[in-house]
């Protein structure tokens, strides 16, 4: 099977930075700062991704994720592949971080309507963001955190398992029944607005 060239260039891009580490692993402070910025670029896309909802807690993940892997740099082992190393480290961060914002929310939660007082001009999609907020928070938690964590925010079942104490399969059902849950409020509200 041939190989496609964003396959050539993934592994261009993986080799250039194990390199760069490798190199900062054994003295050259210029080559491990390099990869540090040049990990942050790649980083910030992954965490851009997953918090499509919050992006201003990017750059502050962000950071932490590159400390952390600067913390964990001597338990790298040059055959493993460096993608899997920080990926683990990125997504061990992520879990954190959203368990610590969902219990923060849960203890503010009247705040959240708030926050969309000073959001950019753009007022749709902060309507859209506040519209939706609102139909969420009308399922029980055991839908409603299922379809934040996998359909908005991207996690795989298995992480919103972890992150929700559900089993994966309770997972699997909270989205297929608060998503129908989610179809009979709006056209239970369109019916009210005809």
């Amino acid at each position: 099977m041939q190989r496609t060239n964003s396959q050539d260039l993934l592994c261009e891009r993986e080799a250039h930075l194990q390199a760069l580490l490798l190199q900062g692993l054994s003295g050259d402070a210029r080559a491990y700062r390099e990869f540090l910025a040049a990990l942050a670029l790649h980083l910030r896309g992954f965490l851009r991704r997953r918090l499509a909802q919050r992006p201003a807690e990017v750059e502050d993940l962000l950071q932490e994720v590159l400390l952390a892997v600067h913390n964990a740099r001597d338990t790298y082992q040059p055959q493993q592949p460096l993608t899997a190393w920080v990926q683990a480290i990125a997504r061990y961060k992520l879990v954190d971080y959203l368990r610590r914002y969902g219990q923060r929310e849960a203890r503010h939660e009247h705040l959240e309507e708030d926050s969309d007082l000073f959001a950019a001009s753009d007022e749709a999609p902060a309507e859209a963001r506040r519209d939706l907020g609102k139909l969420l928070g009308q399922l029980p938690e055991h839908q409603r955190l299922p379809i934040v964590h996998v359909k908005l925010e991207g996690l795989t079942v298995e992480e919103a398992s972890r992150i929700t104490g559900l089993s994966s399969s309770a997972v699997k059902v909270g989205i297929h029944r608060g998503l129908k849950a989610l179809a009979r409020l709006i056209r239970g509200s369109d019916d009210e607005n005809r």
